[in-house]
């Protein structure tokens, strides 16, 4: 038995750790799976916002170049004069950004060959200056370049102005077309068609060089906005997108984040109390069984200590080898009173027994209460005077009389009485005291002299199976069910019972009762089987 508890203990203690472990993994898993969940849901909504910052800006280079083409198409080198007859006509309608064409010499003084603009006035010949002195140095010339469509956006004297322009080449002389494109019709009628997004789900913004806004309401900055520029054509100023629906899939994360960490949490400490209860429990039934084996040994020893006494000495007097009456008599009231003690325990563990299957019935009716206790007393009298012991019984007057069961409540008195005697033989007096603790409960009170009850144990010693540190030590006979019996039975009575202890200077054991006048029918019923744990008074 032994070796197999031995057993129980270290698989216990070993696959505990285990579980353990495997819930702490568990939980580290989970957690880093929700970040990397989070993560993913970051960098999708961030690939959406970078993919309409991308479509925004690129659909935007893409009209202008498409507007360009058509310039390209009507700008003919080989017959110079001919291009408002051939651009105007078409111009509001396929470029209606551009707002005038140039075409000069692309090499020694820049003359210019032939012009035409959508909306003649003095800001063309400003811009034919502003070309030939200014923003020509910034164009690419090179050979290389030759044939390509290229751009030039810069911003002078607080004017931002975007031109396209090409090198054309007959007869030997090399000719520049530049395409002047209309920046502020660009921002005020392209941008809102170009940028806009139809169904509402982003929103976008345009900022010039030095970060002020050109187009569009500004967006707070953070994970879900992205910002690039304008990759051909307005190179110069930056297109900001943002979802509209960044904020709300931000803290939509946040909280779902919060939510499953919460979640985990949560199972983590469910799975914890889970195994902290089963490891609690694993103890406890270990504890009982421990208990339950020493019951046995303990009411073994008790049955065979009074058995041998009473055939030891029926033996001596069945054979007629006593001649002295006197120790006739002796051997008499030893066999007495061993079977006695033998008809007590048996009774203890019968009723025991009962309580534990939740059979026993309790028979409750108006009764006496002074009658049982005087009855209880006067039973244990003589074995008082035969240790040498004073049993005192004092009652109050004008007692009530209430609802009980007489029997019960006798055996209940009876164990507190050998729980007096068995563990206070230095003590001389036990005073059993009978009063009206309030209108409505009787109080019993039992009280010995002996070395009294630790703070520590008196909780404990009404569980089933359990006996005192101090019974074990002077190996006083004991089973350790009595005060399971107490408890029981005044459970069922209504009433509590608790111990009141110093060490070295006694105990009182106390047992209440309610004072009814009636039989209810729960009381009538079968009693159900003792708790873990007395009701105790708050004096305890």
């Amino acid at each position: 038995m032994a070796e197999r508890t031995r057993r129980e203990v270290l698989l216990t203690f070993l696959l505990t750790p285990a579980v353990v472990l495997g819930v702490v993994a568990l939980a580290v898993i989970t957690f880093r799976t929700t970040f990397q969940i989070e993560t993913l849901r970051q960098q999708s909504v961030l690939e959406a916002t970078v993919s309409v910052a991308n479509e925004k800006a690129d659909r935007l280079d893409k009209r202008i170049i498409e507007e360009d083409n058509v310039v390209v198409a009507e700008a003919d080198v080989t017959i110079l004069g001919s291009l408002a007859r051939r651009w105007l006509p078409t111009a509001s309608r396929e470029t209606p950004t551009v707002r005038a064409v140039v075409i000069m010499r692309a090499d020694g003084d820049h003359d210019v060959y032939d012009f035409a603009t959508q909306n003649p006035g003095p800001e063309d010949d400003a811009f034919r200056r502003m070309l030939v002195h200014r923003l020509l140095p910034h164009l690419d010339l090179q050979q290389g370049a030759a044939e390509q469509l290229r751009h030039l956006h810069r911003t002078l004297d607080g004017r931002s102005y975007l031109i396209s322009y090409w090198q054309r080449e007959h007869e030997g002389r090399k000719y520049l077309v530049v395409a002047w494109h209309d920046v502020p019709r660009i921002v005020h009628d392209l941008f809102p068609r170009m940028l806009e997004d139809a169904t509402g789900h982003a929103r976008v913004h345009v900022v010039d060089e030095e970060g002020r806004t050109v187009y569009g309401q500004p967006t707070v900055g953070g994970v879900f906005t992205v910002g690039r520029p304008f990759e051909t054509t307005l190179y110069g100023w930056r297109l900001y997108a943002t979802l509209t629906t960044a904020e709300e899939l931000s803290e939509s994360v946040e909280r779902r984040r919060e939510l499953e960490m919460v979640s985990v949490a949560v199972s983590f400490l469910v799975v914890a109390a889970g195994v902290i209860i089963v490891v609690v429990a694993a103890e406890r039934e270990r504890r009982l069984a421990a208990l339950k084996s020493e019951f046995v040994a303990n009411v073994s020893h008790e049955l065979k200590t009074p058995l041998s006494l009473v055939r030891m000495f029926s033996e001596l007097l069945s054979t007629g080898r006593v001649s002295d009456e006197a120790k006739r008599q002796k051997y008499l009231s030893i066999i007495v009173r061993e079977s006695e003690r033998l008809s007590a325990l048996i009774e203890n563990v019968l009723d025991f027994a009962r309580l534990e299957r939740g059979k026993v019935a309790y028979q409750f009716e108006y009764a006496d209460v002074v009658e049982v206790v005087s009855r209880a007393v006067e039973a244990f009298r003589h074995r008082a005077e035969r240790e040498g012991m004073v049993l005192d019984m004092q009652v109050e007057s004008n007692m009530p009389r209430t609802v009980l069961d007489e029997q019960a409540l006798e055996l209940a008195l009876v164990n507190l009485l050998d729980n007096a005697m068995k563990y206070a033989k230095d003590g001389k007096l036990i005073r059993v005291e009978v009063r009206l603790r309030s209108a409505k409960t009787i109080e019993i009170r039992v009280t010995d002299q002996g070395p009294g009850v630790p703070i520590d144990e008196q909780r404990r010693i009404f569980d089933r199976f359990v006996r005192g540190k101090g019974a074990r030590d002077k190996q006083v006979r004991g089973s350790g069910i009595g005060l399971a019996l107490v408890q029981h039975i005044a459970s069922n009575h209504g009433g509590q019972v608790w111990v009141e202890s110093t060490v070295g200077k006694g105990s009182s054991f106390l047992l209440t009762l309610p004072v009814r006048s009636q039989v209810s029918p729960s009381r009538a019923a079968f009693a159900q089987a003792p708790p873990n744990e007395a009701h105790r008074d708050a004096s305890e």
